[in-house]
């Protein structure tokens, strides 16, 4: 009887600790971070990403000419040789179903980051700390109307 796993095509990614006759590959946390945040953005009815705190510094970080926005906001991870663990801090949108919303952001990340990096992402754990609301945008009609005097 033949055996299936030898047909089979090994679809694992290749893992970045093994030494190589040609070298080791190393990736930063901050490149897994990036990869995290921009993963978690992608996914609607994800408003933004980090704290309160983290998103005010974020905002007046985004008024520095050529600073621009910081991908790694809200997100923090933990790297090892082979694995990564991933922390969320998460904005949704109001209306969007949370339990939903985790789901897909926490697969929509785990495929990324094992798909660029080749690390095992062995966790992503989600925290959601604020509702965004539509009004909440600054752009209410009194801002928008001309001024009635000169």
């Amino acid at each position: 009887m033949a055996q299936n796993t030898a047909t089979k095509p090994d679809t694992t990614p290749a893992r970045l600790a093994d030494d190589t006759t040609q070298g080791k590959t190393t990736i930063a946390s901050s490149v897994v971070q990036k990869v995290a945040g921009i993963a978690a953005r992608e996914i609607s009815g994800v408003h933004a990403l980090g704290g309160g705190v983290s998103r005010a510094f974020g905002a007046l970080r985004e008024r520095i000419p050529g600073a621009g926005t910081s991908a790694t906001s809200g997100v923090s991870v933990e790297v090892g040789e082979k694995q990564a663990a991933i922390d969320l801090d998460l904005v949704v949108e109001y209306g969007a179903g949370i339990v939903d919303l985790a789901r897909a952001v926490r697969r929509n990340v785990i495929t990324a980051v094992e798909r660029i990096t080749g690390l095992e992402v062995i966790e992503v754990n989600i925290a959601v700390n604020d509702i965004h609301l539509p009004d909440e945008d600054g752009d209410s009609e009194e801002q928008n109307q001309p001024s009635r005097v000169e």
